[in-house]
């Protein structure tokens, strides 16, 4: 699929009626092989594998109702008392991360009102604090290790 900035793993992938499949393990089913989701797969895997986030606390496209809209969010990670902490955007490698995803990301936050963000098309990833006050983000200098993450949160 696409060479990404993140470590190689193994997934398994299936074939039928020419479309490509991916097991995801989180939600435990096979689901469409898009660049978007060869993203997803490899950043939640990074996230779990390399930098220790909990698997039973993130959550694959978290729906919230907003303005009467139904949205999903990419991914979710709540604290252990079912409360969001971050939300994750993913984007196509060759989707380029401008303000407008960031933006995006903002929306979804008027529902969830997390402290932080994650975006990554798989080649460049932020994280960010928000910064309601001053209505910016604040951005990490890389992705923090859970037990930092933590650290972090007020």
């Amino acid at each position: 699929m696409y060479q990404l900035n993140l470590p190689e793993y193994q997934f398994k992938i299936k074939k039928q009626n020419e479309r490509f499949f991916v097991f995801d393990q989180q939600r435990k089913r096979y689901v469409a092989l898009t660049p978007e989701e060869w993203v997803r797969q490899h950043f939640i895997r990074f996230l779990i594998e390399e930098m220790n986030y909990p698997a039973s606390l993130l959550a694959i496209e978290h729906q919230i109702d907003l303005n009467n809209m139904k949205k999903r969010c990419d991914a979710v990670l709540f604290n252990n008392y079912a409360n969001p902490n971050l939300i994750i955007e993913f984007k196509a490698p060759n989707v380029p991360i401008t303000q407008k995803v960031f933006d995006q990301v903002a929306v979804y936050n008027v529902k969830l009102n997390v402290q932080f963000f994650m975006v990554s098309n798989g080649l460049e990833h932020y994280c960010c604090r928000v910064d309601t006050k001053n209505a910016r983000y604040d951005f990490l200098p890389d992705i923090p290790k859970y037990e930092d993450f933590l650290k972090l949160i007020i």
